[in-house]
């Protein structure tokens, strides 16, 4: 069995920056730990596979270690696919997925993804974040994520956290995040369970962190910045209960999966 491998890098504008991710196309669906397996193989911190179905596309997403039910920067990288290699006809994407529909759309900026926004709420200061992080936040959010918010952008630059007390955390994983000196606010994003401890460009947790600085910063329109080695921009806009991410991806790879006949 022979299957196409795209590997993107999404929230780029050139490669080597941004977030890579590997898109599979799928003529059906093959078995939930095929795709694991794929996923793992590949060690990107995500894989996308999507089938055709009605007027658009089923679309699951894939660590290393499991499947999730949102990925921000995979949904770029499949969507880039679709528009520049798979000769989508319209200028949107409808995808189904564990999140509900999702609709992408190919802008003169990017490609436009609307999100469903999650709103976090605060919480008590856990021990395990300070000593996880290296540092204590002036607010800890959950949302389901942790969020923890620093007072500027030189303390998430500066952190240097334990991924081994973070996996000890419930929930998926730790944001922290703080108003940037040249964008509305930065961030950098931990999640060690899924075998991914500092994700370069994550566009689900701008679902989390848009409606807290939107509300902050008395502005729907925000521009963020990911301080991660690789780094990445991502425009976002809260609306009502949505969040869209604007940004672009570039090709990295194209390849060609062999798999044995079962």
């Amino acid at each position: 069995m022979e299957l196409k491998l795209y590997q993107v890098d999404a929230f780029a504008e050139r490669v080597f920056e941004g977030n890579p991710a590997a898109v599979v196309p799928l003529e059906k669906w093959l078995p939930d730990d095929l795709l694991q397996s794929i996923a793992l193989e590949n060690n990107l911190s995500e894989t996308a596979f999507f089938v055709a179905e009605g007027k658009g596309y089923r679309l699951r997403w894939f660590t290393p270690e499991a499947e999730v039910d949102l990925c921000g920067h995979a949904t770029l990288a499949s969507a880039h696919v679709l528009f520049e290699h798979l000769d989508h006809p319209a200028p949107e994407i409808h995808f189904e997925t564990r999140s509900g529909r999702l609709t992408i759309y190919r802008s003169d900026e990017g490609i436009r993804m609307d999100f469903p926004a999650i709103v976090p709420q605060p919480m008590d200061m856990l021990p395990a974040i300070v000593d996880g992080l290296g540092a204590e936040p002036s607010l800890l959010l959950r949302a389901p994520d942790y969020v923890a918010v620093f007072d500027n952008e030189a303390q998430i630059r500066a952190l240097e956290p334990d991924f081994g007390i973070l996996k000890t955390l419930d929930g998926r994983g730790v944001l922290a995040t703080a108003p940037g000196d040249e964008v509305d606010f930065v961030s950098r994003c931990f999640f060690p369970k899924l075998k991914v401890d500092e994700d370069p460009v994550t566009g689900s947790a701008h679902c989390k962190m848009v409606p807290y600085w939107a509300e902050r910063l008395g502005r729907k329109t925000l521009i963020a910045r990911q301080l991660s080695k690789r780094g990445g921009t991502v425009h976002c806009e809260l609306a009502e209960d949505r969040v869209i991410l604007t940004g672009r991806a570039v090709d990295y790879l194209i390849g060609q999966i062999e798999l044995p006949q079962a």
